[in-house]
C-alpha cells in the first residue's frame, strides 16, 4: 500500500516543523538533526534509525502530539550520536535496546530540567529512564545500564522480557559502518556544542545532555598528568635529542615541546594499544584515544607510528602521521583482556619493522605477561586508574 501524495506532504511538513521548533527549543539536538535525513516505512510499528536516518511509522506518526514527535527525534538522534547503532556486539538485543533506550531517555529528561511529560507519550505513558539501581541513568553509558540489566535477568534471552513505556524498533541497527561516520559525527557533536550555549537560572531552553558534555569534555581537554611521564620515555628510549630547554616557539603553550632547530630525529615507529575490551566503558576508551590524539599534538605533528586496539586479540594496527589520519581509525572489541596478545601481534607481523616503543592504554584488569614476551622493546603502560600497577616496564596515569 502506498501513501498517497498529499498525506507524505503533511508528514514532512509535520518533521520538518517539529525540528524548526528543537532548533529554536533545544538547540543542541535541531543542529544535530540538520544532518538527518527522514523517512516513512508502513513496515515500522513506531520509529527507527540505521545511522543514517531517521524512520518512522505512519500510523505511529499519526498518533503523536507535536511535543511527542520532538520527544521522539530527540530519542533517535541520541542513539545515532552516541552510535548505539553499531555497538550492540555479542550483547542480548532485547537487554541492550533497553539500556540504550534508558541512557537516552534520562539524557533528554535531563535537557528538559527533569520535565517527565518530556519523555512521555499519551500512549505508551512514561519511557523508560532509570537503570535499575534506581539512579538516573545519564549517570551511565548503556553498556553499563546493560551490565546491571544482565545481572537482574540472568536468563533474559530464555525467556521474553518485558518492558514499561515506548521501546522504538532497534532491528535496523548493525554492526558495520563506514570508518568516517564516527567521525562525522564526533565533529557535528563538537560543532553543535561549540554553537549553543548553556544557560540555567531563568533560561528555559533546554541543556544539552550529559552524555554529550561528558564527549566533549574528554574530547577537548587534556584531563591527564602523564606527558611528563610520555616525554621522559620518548626521550630515554627511542631519540637523543633534548626536552630542555624547550622550544621558545611554544614557551607560551602548556606543552613540553623539544627543540627540533639542531637535530631531525623524531619520535617515529611508536605502537599504541588502546584497550577495547568489555571492562573499558565507552567513555574510558573515548579518554585513551584522546590521549594519543594529545601525544600527536604534544610533539607538535611529528610523532609517527601506529595505532591499534585489542580484547582478547589485536584488532591490526594503522599507521598514522598526523592528527588527521588517526581520525580515521576506529576501535573494535568488547571482549576479554589479553595483554600477551599485542605481543605475539608484533613477533608475527611486525618483525620486518619492530616498534621502537608500546605505549598501551588500558584500565589493567588482565593477567600480565612476562617481561620477556616485550622482546626488549621498551613498554609504557599508561593506566586509567589508581588501583593497578604492571609488575613490569615503565607506568604513567590517565584519568
Amino acid at each position: 500500500m502506498e501513501l498517497p501524495e498529499d498525506k507524505i506532504r503533511e508528514y514532512n511538513r509535520r518533521i520538518l516543523l517539529a525540528r524548526m521548533r528543537l532548533l529554536s527549543k533545544n538547540g543542541f539536538y535541531g543542529l544535530l538533526l540538520m544532518h538527518m535525513s527522514f523517512a516513512l516505512d508502513m513496515n515500522c510499528e513506531t520509529a527507527a534509525t540505521d545511522g543514517n536516518k531517521i524512520i518512522f511509522g505512519p500510523s505511529f506518526l499519526d498518533d503523536l502530539y507535536d511535543d511527542e514527535l520532538e520527544f521522539i527525534m530527540m530519542h533517535e538522534i541520541l542513539h545515532v550520536v552516541l552510535q548505539h547503532c553499531f555497538r550492540t556486539g555479542q550483547r542480548d538485543d532485547m537487554l541492550f535496546n533497553i539500556a540504550c533506550d534508558i541512557v537516552v531517555n534520562s539524557n533528554i529528561l535531563y535537557s528538559n530540567r527533569g520535565d517527565l511529560s518530556s519523555i512521555t507519550l499519551h500512549k505508551y505513558g512514561e519511557s523508560m529512564h532509570l537503570a535499575p539501581d534506581s539512579q538516573e541513568g545519564y549517570n551511565y553509558t548503556a553498556e553499563q545500564v546493560y551490565e546491571m540489566l544482565l545481572q537482574k535477568h540472568p536468563d533474559s534471552g530464555k525467556s521474553p522480557l518485558t518492558s514499561p513505556g515506548f521501546l522504538d524498533d532497534h532491528t535496523k541497527w548493525g554492526s558495520d559502518q563506514p570508518d568516517y561516520i564516527a567521525d562525522q559525527w564526533i565533529k557535528r557533536l563538537l560543532d553543535a556544542g561549540k554553537a549553543i550555549s548553556i544557560r540555567e537560572g531563568n533560561d528555559k531552553r533546554g541543556r544539552m545532555p550529559l552524555c554529550a558534555q561528558r564527549i566533549i569534555n574528554e574530547l577537548t581537554k587534556a584531563r591527564t598528568d602523564w606527558r611528563s611521564v610520555l616525554n621522559d620515555f620518548v626521550q630515554e628510549e627511542i631519540t637523543d635529542y633534548s626536552f630542555m630547554p624547550p622550544d621558545r616557539r611554544f614557551m607560551e603553550t602548556p606543552f613540553f615541546m623539544p627543540d627540533y632547530n639542531e637535530k631531525e630525529e623524531h619520535p617515529e615507529d611508536i605502537l599504541f594499544m588502546i584497550d577495547s575490551s568489555g571492562s573499558m566503558s565507552d567513555d574510558e576508551i573515548t579518554a585513551a584515544f584522546s590521549e594519543v590524539k594529545g601525544a600527536i599534538d604534544q610533539f607538535g605533528g611529528k610523532l609517527k607510528g601506529w595505532l591499534g586496539f585489542f580484547d582478547a586479540a589485536v584488532v591490526a594496527p594503522r599507521a598514522f602521521e598526523d592528527v588527521d589520519t588517526l581520525k580515521r581509525i576506529h576501535p573494535k572489541g568488547g571482549g576479554g583482556t589479553s595483554f600477551e596478545c599485542i605481543f605475539k601481534y608484533v613477533e608475527h607481523n611486525m618483525s620486518d619493522k619492530l616498534p621502537s616503543c608500546i605505549i598501551i592504554l588500558t584500565d589493567g584488569y588482565a593477567p600480565f605477561p612476562p617481561e620477556r614476551v616485550a622482546m626488549g622493546i621498551p613498554v609504557l603502560w599508561l593506566i586509567d586508574n589508581d588501583d593497578i600497577t604492571p609488575p613490569w616496564g615503565k607506568i604513567g596515569r590517565f584519568f
